[in-house]
């Protein structure tokens, strides 16, 4: 089974690995369900995993992140890998900048969070990588 889930022991990590009051850049490769697919009793009309991403994941993300730092920097489509282990493939990649891991953690870890927006999330992807970044000194 392929990991999308966002644990706190990850969170944990990437917070005593990420100096403090410094941006970071949030890099997420995409990898979408053909259906979406909900956990029983989730109230959600039929859609692919790409819509569920797009059309609810990205707008109740957007309203938990009104008002905190966070800039899209990049998103599209993976159009070729060059180097990958085989069988891997992405279909989305982007980069989101935070004003620190803070802002960042500050939205993910929130009740709010698990309840309206990480079940779309998980709906729609089949494997998710997301790596906290920042720029070399």
């Amino acid at each position: 089974m392929n990991a999308i889930e966002i644990t706190l022991r990850a969170l944990d990590a990437a917070e005593r690995a990420i100096p403090p009051g410094q941006p970071v850049y949030m890099l997420n490769l995409l990898r979408y369900r053909a259906r979406a697919l909900y956990e029983e009793g989730f109230d959600a009309a039929p859609c692919s995993g790409r819509e569920a991403f797009h059309e609810r994941y990205r707008p109740a993300f957007r309203r938990l992140a009104a008002g905190k730092p966070l800039a899209r920097i990049f998103s599209g489509p993976v159009l070729a890998s060059l180097v990958s282990p085989q069988g891997g493939r992405w279909d989305e990649a982007a980069i989101n900048e935070y004003g620190d891991f803070a802002a960042f953690r500050s939205m993910v870890d929130t009740e709010a969070y698990r309840r309206e927006a990480a079940p779309h999330r998980h709906a729609a992807l089949e494997d998710f990588l997301l790596l906290a970044l920042t720029k070399a000194m």
